[in-house]
């Protein structure tokens, strides 16, 4: 199918490329095809909407993306480095690029033993970063107060905004959020305006899914959406 390419005029990737590329990519789930030949560019400083109903492949694109699911066919290349590459070559280069990715899935990645401050922490330490970062972002997203609140004792609003917090402190260059205003109160939502303008700040670039093209609108460079396992674009008012 033909390539979904960025607008013209738009930043160039790392050393002149992309940040991902997909090329003829096809996925299973438990044995059944969910892509179907995907070819998709994400070049610096955009943000891609993703679009397309329940059991579509919108949380499996976002899987290859960040070198969770190895594709069964084609290629998806994450900051120059072929994430779905087998062997030790393929381990490797994941892991080169494992903290330079987000994923914010439906579930908050975050222990429930563990307070919020050390849920943050800890993941600070695992990417190289300083632990007074992991404060830092907490407060960005209105829950410094509840820094020793262990996750189990957090309302669901309260985990997606730390899910958040996360993203605030690994200042990836590929960024994926999985219907990432689901959870938020009123008071939240900008925090993924927040997340994405930081993105494209730094040249990186974000892929947005969600099930309402309103919501994606004033958020995204463009859309596209999964038809038969395949991204197709499609028109989002964006103002």
């Amino acid at each position: 199918m033909p390539e979904l390419c960025a607008p013209t005029g738009r930043a160039s990737g790392p050393e002149g490329g992309p940040v991902a590329t997909l090329e003829s990519v096809h996925a299973t789930i438990a044995g059944t095809p969910v892509l179907r030949g995907v070819d998709l560019r994400l070049h610096a400083g955009e943000v891609v909407g993703l679009l397309g109903p329940n059991g579509s492949g919108k949380s499996t694109l976002l899987k290859v993306l960040a070198g969770m699911l190895r594709p069964v066919g084609g290629t998806c290349r994450v900051l120059g480095v072929d994430v779905g590459a087998d062997g030790a070559t393929g381990r490797a280069g994941r892991a080169r690029v494992r903290t330079s990715i987000t994923l914010i899935g439906h579930q908050p990645a975050l222990y429930p033993q563990l307070e919020l401050g050390e849920n943050l922490r800890l993941v600070a330490r695992l990417t190289g970063r300083d632990e007074a970062h992991a404060e830092s972002a907490l407060e960005a997203v209105g829950l410094a107060a509840a820094r020793h609140r262990r996750a189990d004792r957090c309302s669901h609003g309260m985990l997606r905004r730390a899910d958040l917090a996360r993203a605030l402190l690994t200042e990836p260059q590929l960024l994926l959020l999985d219907e990432a205003h689901a959870g938020l109160d009123r008071d939240s939502v900008h925090l993924v305006q927040v997340l994405t303008d930081q993105v494209r700040a730094r040249s990186g670039a974000c892929v947005l899914v969600s099930h309402e093209r309103d919501q994606l609108g004033p958020l995204v460079d463009r859309a596209v959406e999964l038809v038969d396992g395949a991204p197709v674009p499609v028109a989002v008012v964006t103002t």
